[in-house]
């Protein structure tokens, strides 16, 4: 009898426990998101990261653009780019993405925007993980962080 009592309480608890975990609440839709996240480049590029390419445009001020390094995941590649005004983020590009099958493509059609979205208004690298899109929010993050480490923010 002690058995099933211990059964049904630690059964209950479990239930509980899995009803009560919040996911992400993330719900950016790709139409709210700059349309440079979601532009899709080839994967299939072999060439090395190149360092920072500072670029400044015509206006009093100057915008500096990073490229982070490419970040190998296990679904492919991950690769942004960063552009910098007044110490500030202003953009954020998807340079490589994985996009090796429909799944992907759809995944990252979701994740991308929103994982951009959140830079922006976070203006760092700490920002949440995607779910369903892990890898790809883990690669997102390391190679931005290595854009805004060559920015010295």
């Amino acid at each position: 009898m002690t058995r099933i009592v211990l059964w049904l309480a630690s059964t209950v608890t479990i239930v509980v426990l899995l009803f009560g975990y919040h996911t992400s609440t993330n719900d950016v839709s790709a139409t709210t998101a700059p349309s440079s996240a979601t532009r899709p480049s080839p994967s299939t590029s072999s060439t090395p990261s190149s360092p920072s390419r500072p670029t400044s445009s015509s206006s009093s001020t100057r915008s500096q653009t990073y490229t982070g390094a490419v970040a190998s995941t296990r679904w492919g590649p991950v690769q942004v780019q960063i552009t910098v005004t007044a110490e500030n983020i202003t953009d954020v590009t998807v340079l490589q993405q994985p996009n090796g099958n429909r799944k992907d493509a759809e995944i990252n059609a979701r994740a991308l925007p929103i994982l951009v979205q959140d830079t922006l208004s976070a203006q760092s690298a700490q920002i949440d993980m995607i779910s369903g899109a892990t890898v790809t929010s883990e690669g997102y993050v390391h190679s931005l962080q290595a854009a805004l480490d060559q920015a010295g923010i």
